[in-house]
């Protein structure tokens, strides 16, 4: 359920602007997950930090936050989320597509998997998820960055249906889509305006689900 004091404009929607400005306005544990993206290279590695300062203050107890992170950087994104949140599992997004291998050069490795990072804040009690995800080619069609729907799917399918989503940097709509087609609330930002309406558009054009199941409902099939 929506928080009373969620503004009515965060509500299913992708707002334009910066997160870090417009997430001030969500109110305390108003939240159930978090699902991002963030840029990977290491002069972005403070949104770390603040994403998870952020998530300590709007998820509700029991939340979750899911992060995609580079490898390379790994061990400066746990420390800067740990101090916030409780590192809950590594998770594995694995591309096997040997054409779309990252070459590593300073670690003389090719790569074919990113790490989803899962921290909680609290004690997590929701349903039993899978801590692997097997994709093709990510999905460039929308954002230079972009992911395929399925690893968003793949955990929100499983998760409470009336759990509400925030993905403060949403690059190409990717998991608005998603939680389009499962009939899930939830509250998006993008920094660029360019990007932020081809996910509009994307997500305008996503099927939504016949119908939606009733939390009682979802209760009975997990």
């Amino acid at each position: 359920m929506w928080h009373p004091d969620m503004p009515d404009e965060f509500k299913n929607a992708i707002v334009t602007g910066d997160a870090r400005e417009l997430a001030e306005r969500i109110p305390d544990e108003s939240v159930d997950l978090i699902f991002t993206d963030p840029p990977y290279p290491r002069e972005f590695l403070s949104l770390y930090g603040w994403l998870a300062e952020t998530a300590a203050r709007i998820l509700r107890p029991g939340g979750s936050l899911f992060a995609l992170a580079g490898g390379y950087w790994l061990m400066d994104v746990l420390d800067l989320v740990r101090p916030h949140l409780n590192y809950h599992w590594m998770c594995c997004l694995y591309h096997p597509t040997v054409t779309h291998s990252l070459r590593m050069w300073p670690k003389r490795l090719d790569n074919y998997w990113k790490p989803i990072l899962w921290f909680t804040k609290g004690e997590y009690h929701g349903p039993f998820l899978a801590d692997g995800i097997n994709t093709s080619v990510p999905d460039k069609a929308f954002h230079k960055w972009g992911q395929q729907e399925r690893w968003a799917f793949s955990f929100l399918e499983r998760l409470p249906i009336d759990w509400i989503t925030f993905d403060p940097m949403v690059g190409g709509g990717t998991v608005p889509a998603v939680c389009k087609m499962l009939g899930r609330n939830y509250i998006a930002f993008e920094i660029d305006p360019d990007t932020a309406q081809r996910a509009r558009e994307r997500v305008q054009n996503t099927q939504p689900p016949l119908f939606v199941l009733e939390p009682e409902q979802m209760e009975l099939q997990l």
